[in-house]
C-alpha cells in the first residue's frame, strides 16, 4: 500500500491510525448510517463504533472490527470524536468511488487527540490528496438500555425478504406496524398508507427465517420516517435481525459483508410510535 511509505516519525505523532487498502469498505457503511450531518467516532482496541442518532428516537451504529483494517493503531484504551459525516463521506469518494476492477482508493485516517482535525490521507493511481475535517468534543450517545435479557422476540431472515416485504408494503404509511408471535401470524410487517392496509406474513418455518425465537405476542408501530433510514444498511446487507424488548424498543441489525469479504454490523435501535392493544 504507497501510503505506508509515510515516515514512522510521522506516525508516532498520531494516537490512532487506521488504513484501509479500499476506502469504499468504510465509506459504504458510513453511509448506511448518514442520518444526519453529525457521527460521534468511538474507537477502542476492538476497533471503530461510529453512532449517528435522530431525534432522540433513534440510534444507527456501525462497527467496524480492527481485522477489516490492514492497518490499526491506538495508543489509549480509548478515543473519540465527533465529525461532520456529510464532509467525511465527501472526502472518502474525493476519486469519486471507483468502481473499475483492480482500481482501489487506499486511505489513511488518522487523529491526534482533542482539538486536532482528523486527517485522511487518499491515494488512487499515484495522487494522494490530503483532507483535514475539524473534530469537536464527542456528545454522550443516548442509552436506549436495550440488553439481551430483556428481549422478549428475535428472528433473523435474509435480507432478500426483506428487501421483497418492503417493496410490497405502502411506504406511504406513517408508521410500520410489527407483530410478533409464538403463534400465528408469527411475524408480520403491517402498512396503512394510501392504498389501504397491507400486511406482509412470514411463518415462522419460511426458508427466510433462519431463527424464530418468541415469547410473548407483540404488536408494536414505529414511525415510517425514522426507519426509512435503515433501508440503506437493508440494501449493503445479507442477514438482519430484528428484535424486540419488553417495551417495544426496536432494535435492527444488519450483517453486511464489504468487497473484501469481511463482515462488518450496522445496529439500528427505535423506540415505538405508540403500542396496539391486542384486542
Amino acid at each position: 500500500m504507497p501510503l505506508s511509505t509515510e515516515s514512522q516519525t510521522d506516525n508516532d505523532q498520531y494516537i490512532l491510525i487506521a488504513s484501509l487498502d479500499n476506502a469504499r469498505n468504510l465509506s459504504n457503511i458510513l453511509k448506511a448510517i448518514s442520518l444526519r450531518d453529525h457521527a460521534i467516532f468511538n474507537a477502542t482496541q476492538n476497533g471503530l463504533k461510529v453512532t449517528v442518532e435522530d431525534s432522540k428516537c433513534l440510534q444507527a451504529n456501525a462497527f467496524i472490527q480492527t481485522d477489516i483494517f490492514q492497518e490499526y493503531t491506538i495508543k489509549e484504551d480509548a478515543v473519540g470524536f465527533q465529525v461532520n459525516l456529510t464532509v467525511l463521506l465527501d472526502c472518502l469518494n474525493i476519486f469519486g468511488g471507483s468502481t473499475v476492477p483492480g482500481v482501489c482508493t487506499a486511505l489513511k485516517m488518522c487523529y491526534n487527540g482533542y482539538g486536532h482535525p482528523l486527517t485522511l490521507f487518499l491515494e488512487e493511481g499515484g495522487v494522494v490528496t490530503v483532507c483535514k475535517i475539524n473534530t469537536e468534543e464527542p456528545e454522550e450517545p443516548i442509552d436506549f438500555d436495550f440488553c439481551s435479557t430483556n428481549v422478549t422476540n428475535k428472528v433473523i431472515l435474509q435480507s432478500d425478504s426483506l428487501k421483497e416485504a418492503f417493496s410490497e408494503l405502502d411506504m406511504t404509511s406513517e408508521v410500520l406496524q410489527i407483530t410478533m408471535s409464538p403463534s400465528h401470524p408469527y411475524f408480520r410487517l403491517s402498512t396503512f398508507g394510501n392504498s389501504g392496509n397491507a400486511h406482509y406474513d412470514y411463518p415462522k418455518d419460511s426458508d427466510m427465517m433462519e431463527l424464530f425465537q418468541c415469547t410473548k405476542t407483540q404488536t408494536n408501530r414505529y414511525k415510517m420516517s425514522l426507519l426509512k433510514p435503515s433501508t440503506k444498511a437493508l440494501g449493503l446487507s445479507c442477514k438482519v435481525s430484528v428484535r424486540t424488548d419488553v417495551r417495544g424498543f426496536l432494535s435492527l441489525q444488519y450483517l453486511v459483508r464489504n468487497d473484501d469479504g469481511q463482515i462488518c454490523f450496522v445496529e439500528y435501535y427505535c423506540c415505538p410510535d405508540e403500542e396496539v392493544e391486542e384486542e
